[in-house]
């Protein structure tokens, strides 16, 4: 593995390396606390060692296993073997993911997390490893965090199991279901207030969504939505769903819909962020003609707008090409090798920034493609055709590092390594840490 770094000035690395050089906590020592369960129980738990600061770690999926990275050295931590086509999600807790394989949704410890402690943290690190916590599913879907919450989808059966984020390592933790009345390509996403908005259809149709109580009552639903595929939450739990023709928003306890400049346009992919009220989607019109979607959807839930900004002239994107960064931007990785910067409030287009040679969309969605996760306030981009990863700061589209991998790489995600511990620790129980 050859990794090649470029000097950054200290305003631009960003929060992944103030993170990284963060000083050691007031009273905190070297060592794991005696006899903390965040350490002693968790699957990984041989080789844990305190650090200073949280360890970000980014993992990609490769035909045939996992590779799991240190998101700061870019060093290679674990190469898991793992048969099939398999997907990489986010658990919620800033030290799982969960992958969607063969049998369900199975737990990957990334090995690196944190554990709250009075006023501050201790963080820890550990090899990775895939876990033997599965939850059992025919076809694994989407997997959605939110408010501490995480909901995964069954389509093959239909079945929604929801757990708590900071628990989905605790294989006896308590879990709450819900099954949809038949299986479909669906997505949950679970309330702040135990309200939960589903999906309802079959394998030839969907078009509908529910807000049900922790009773499985309905308590309000939209069949606005033909093709519902996508979500985001919003600034004020503001949800937004993808529509054919539009979008589908629920605010509370309410469904409304806003219409795309084109009744043929289709919209999917959602990305949002809880401090933004504006979320981008992917917006493809059947009627453009062209090779590949050349605009993407904003939708500003405080206005109740939706509006379509149109890429450089040539230039498409795939569904792991949507990102968004700490400042809320949008961010487009293009066909043509660049990084798009899109400004969500003026809606217009502000930089295009220079990353990989110029790429062309795979026949099928399973296929390699170049791939964006941000990560404490850094692109992770994924070249499969060189086999490189691109480390870029999006504001300015330097890049930080490049790293070549062993494999062609697929899926991408991380954690920030600042959670996934398994309680608080009061002070007084630990004077000397």
């Amino acid at each position: 593995m050859k990794t090649t770094t470029q000097t950054i000035p200290p305003r631009v690395v960003g929060p992944l390396l103030a993170a990284a050089l963060a000083a050691v906590l007031a009273g905190c020592g070297a060592n794991a606390p005696a006899g903390d369960p965040s350490v002693s129980d968790s699957p990984s738990a041989a080789a844990a060692t305190e650090t200073q600061a949280a360890q970000p770690r980014i993992a990609y999926t490769y035909d045939g296993g996992i590779v799991v990275l240190d998101a700061t050295s870019l060093e290679t931590l674990a190469d898991i073997p793992l048969d099939g086509f398999n997907r990489l999600n986010s658990a919620g807790d800033g030290r799982h993911l969960v992958v969607s394989t063969s049998g369900g949704f199975r737990l990957l410890d990334l090995g690196a997390y944190g554990v709250p402690h009075g006023g501050h943290s201790h963080y820890y690190i550990a090899d990775p490893v895939l876990t033997d916590i599965t939850f059992a599913a025919q076809t694994p879907g989407h997997v959605v965090s939110h408010d501490d919450q995480t909901a995964l989808f069954d389509d093959g059966t239909g079945r929604v199991t929801l757990i708590e984020a900071d628990e989905i390592g605790d294989p006896d933790a308590p879990r709450r279901e819900y099954s949809a009345a038949a299986p479909h390509h669906g997505v949950a996403v679970l309330m702040g207030d135990g309200v939960l908005l589903v999906t309802e259809g079959t394998t030839d149709y969907r078009s509908t969504v529910q807000a049900v109580d922790q009773q499985d009552q309905v308590l309000a639903q939209s069949a606005d939505c033909p093709g519902v595929h996508g979500e985001a939450v919003a600034a004020g739990e503001v949800v937004v769903f993808g529509c054919q023709g539009g979008v589908l928003l629920y605010q509370d306890g309410v469904f409304s819909r806003l219409e795309a400049p084109s009744a043929t346009a289709s919209v999917g992919t959602q990305v949002g962020g809880e401090d933004s009220a504006v979320v981008l989607g992917d917006y493809e019109d059947e009627d453009d003609g062209a090779a590949g979607p050349n605009r993407v959807s904003l939708t500003d839930t405080a206005t109740a707008q939706f509006q379509v900004v149109d890429l450089p002239a040539g230039v498409s994107y795939s569904s792991r090409s949507l990102a968004r960064d700490q400042e809320g931007a949008a961010l487009v990785l293009g066909t043509d090798g660049a990084l798009h910067v899109i400004d969500p409030l003026s809606r217009s287009l502000v930089a295009s920034h220079p990353v990989l040679p110029a790429w062309s969309l795979p026949d099928e969605w399973q296929q390699t493609r170049p791939t964006i996760a941000m990560l404490d306030g850094m692109a992770y981009i994924t070249d499969p055709a060189a086999q490189k990863l691109y480390v870029v700061y999006p504001k300015s589209g330097q890049i930080w590092k490049t790293v070549d991998l062993a494999h062609v790489p697929n899926e991408i995600t991380g954690v920030s390594g600042d959670g996934g511990g398994e309680h608080d620790h009061d002070e007084e129980d630990h004077e000397d840490d």
